[in-house]
């Protein structure tokens, strides 16, 4: 049997997020917000997995960035 783990959907986020912020494309400094402007008409979707995960748009890029595990509340 193959064990296939499925990555939650805030690590494919913060993957993406995390690569933009070594090229240079975003600064960890940024806020959150800025992201919308990569994400266009799926933002809502995004902000709000945000927001149900406690960041406000304000927050630095960073803080997104630093999370080790994504973990629902049940």
């Amino acid at each position: 049997m193959i064990d296939r783990t499925v990555a939650h959907p805030m690590v494919k986020l913060q993957n993406k997020v995390h690569s933009l912020v070594k090229s240079g494309v975003l600064q960890p400094s940024d806020g959150i917000w800025k992201i919308a402007f990569l994400y266009g008409e799926s933002w809502a979707f995004w902000k709000q997995e945000l927001e149900d995960f406690g960041f406000a748009m304000q927050d630095p890029i960073r803080e997104l960035v630093l999370v080790e595990a994504w973990e629902e509340e049940e």
